[in-house]
């Protein structure tokens, strides 16, 4: 057996809102979008060079079950672009010993992004 792909996958009981966060901070794109009796329940993103998807679960409680790393170019202004976006701080960028540098936030949902990039 071999694993050819891998990605996570949010859930969330408002999926307009965080797939319009994806985009806004990241600029995912959506690649598929699942509609059942005329409403999206769920979405799949482009971001970067990997994926992520979004499903709607109106019985879903936020916490702390998954967090997500997403290498970028320039971790302070993807920092700065999150948090505008509506991302809570977590982490101001900093240098990290192993040589990267990295902050964190929470997306609308709570859910942990590391942003990190070569120092």
């Amino acid at each position: 057996m071999t694993v050819t792909r891998l990605f996570p996958i949010l859930r969330t009981t408002d999926l307009s809102r965080l797939v319009m966060f994806y985009e806004r901070a990241f600029s995912a794109t959506v690649d598929y979008r699942y509609e059942h009796e005329g409403r999206a329940v769920y979405v799949a993103l482009a971001v970067g060079g990997g994926a992520i998807g979004i499903g709607h679960e109106p019985e879903v409680s936020s916490g702390d079950p998954v967090a997500i790393w997403l290498y970028v170019d320039e971790v302070d202004s993807a920092y700065s672009r999150a948090t505008d976006a509506g991302a809570t701080p977590v982490a101001a960028p900093d240098d990290m010993p192993w040589g990267e540098r990295v902050a964190q936030v929470r997306d609308p949902d709570g859910t942990l992004l590391y942003l990190g990039s070569a120092a």
